[in-house]
């Protein structure tokens, strides 16, 4: 089948949000131009597994490299800008602004992602380092060198897979937290401090509810000094303190901005322009409420809907998303669907287990679940809650779940 479509599509952002953008524009049948700018110089290439794989088992791992990235310029026809920062939107042309000129379009869709917080005064002391890109992991491995002293400011997940990887490679690192509880925006209070106590059984420090004063050192890190003025001493720091949309180079475009480029339930932020991935706040309408949403199933799913509602307009549908999202720490797996509303009950094992599921309510409606080490479950309640299913429902899954197990 072949689409026509706009003349021109330009995906703004080459990670995997901007990857699927292409490959689904040319799997649906689109001749058009397309052309694919990114800001860093690698091909695309797939972001998990720096936080995981890739410092944990060494200089010789691979598993963040999209194989099919190497032959896009050949395969799909794209036209490839990498090194290529976009700098601004002219809506009115129909035109990006670029750090190596203007791109024309027809259409564009927004996949810019997001940027690693960083504090403050630290960007020129060596071995403090943000984990969001290939080279920012490229840092840290190194860094994770036999004796190295490392200090991870940030318990959510990105810290707490930095933390795991360092264990892996036979350190002993510090975790420092603001809040007294880690994770509690992303799975409430008591599944934040249950999962939390994960760190010590692999005997990692864990300190909540400190505040770092200042990162000491001349030219490189010394230590780490806290508000009650003592001091940790750091050969590495890692921050992991959250990230903001890449959205700064589209202040002047008269799109509307607010904790991402917002858009509608179909993903279309104005008449030529469509958003996906982590820069991307939509109108979910499986719960009724904006979202913006971190996840590597979100970045490919959207972008796969994006790009399809971008090239018929006119056919466009609403994007329907449960959130998902997994983590591994210590060798085992975290994973979570839906949202996080109120506290969570666990059905099976418990937060001290090798296992767990922990279900969330919202009134008589499954919204949410968590599993640790238990891959088979949390598919089929995201199933469940993507049919707005009921509480009861859920309960009656679980225990038939665990009578399965028990067998």
């Amino acid at each position: 089948m072949t689409v026509s479509g706009p003349g021109h599509v330009v995906v703004v952002g080459a990670s995997l949000a901007g990857l699927r953008a292409v490959q689904t524009a040319r799997e649906v049948g689109f001749t058009g131009r397309l052309t694919l700018i990114g800001d860093e110089p690698h091909l695309p290439y797939d972001r998990p597994p720096l936080s995981k794989e890739f410092l944990a088992d060494g200089p010789q791992t691979s598993a963040h490299e999209f194989p099919e990235s190497a032959d896009l310029a050949g395969t799909t026809g794209v036209d490839l800008q990498m090194g290529t920062r976009a700098t601004g939107l002219d809506l009115a042309r129909r035109v990006v602004h670029t750090t190596n000129g203007d791109v024309d379009y027809d259409s564009v869709l927004i996949a810019t992602g997001v940027r690693a917080r960083r504090l403050p005064g630290t960007d020129q002391l060596r071995g403090v380092h943000v984990l969001r890109d290939l080279d920012d992991a490229r840092a840290i491995r190194d860094g994770l060198r036999p004796g190295a002293r490392v200090v991870i400011i940030g318990a959510g997940f990105i810290g707490a897979e930095v933390a795991s990887a360092a264990v892996k490679r036979g350190l002993e690192p510090v975790i420092l937290e603001a809040a007294p509880t880690p994770l509690v925006r992303a799975v409430g209070e008591a599944a934040g401090a249950g999962l939390a106590r994960m760190h010590a059984r692999n005997g990692v420090e864990l300190r909540c509810g400190v505040a770092v004063s200042a990162v000491v050192g001349d030219d490189r890190v010394e230590a780490v000094r806290l508000a009650d003025g003592s001091e940790i001493p750091a050969d590495l720091v890692v921050v992991g303190i959250g990230a903001d949309p890449s959205t700064e180079w589209l202040a002047d475009s008269g799109l509307e901005i607010a904790n991402g480029v917002v858009c509608d339930e179909t993903l279309r932020a104005h008449e030529s322009v469509w958003a996906a991935g982590d820069v991307a706040r939509w109108a979910n309408p499986l719960f009724d409420v904006p979202m913006r949403l971190e996840h590597w199933t979100n970045a490919g799913e959207q972008a796969v809907h994006a790009m399809e509602n971008l090239l018929a307009p006119g056919d466009a549908t609403p994007y329907g998303h449960v959130p998902y999202f997994w983590s591994d720490w210590y060798g085992h797996r975290i994973q979570f669907a839906g949202l996080a509303i109120g506290e969570p009950h666990v059905v099976s094992g418990g937060w001290d287990s090798d296992e767990l599921v922990a279900l969330y309510r919202d009134g008589d409606r499954l919204i949410g679940a968590l599993a640790v080490n238990r891959r088979g479950d949390i598919m089929k309640y995201r199933v469940q809650i993507s049919r707005r299913g009921t509480w009861d429902k859920a309960l009656a899954f679980a225990d038939k779940r665990n009578a399965a197990a028990a067998l």
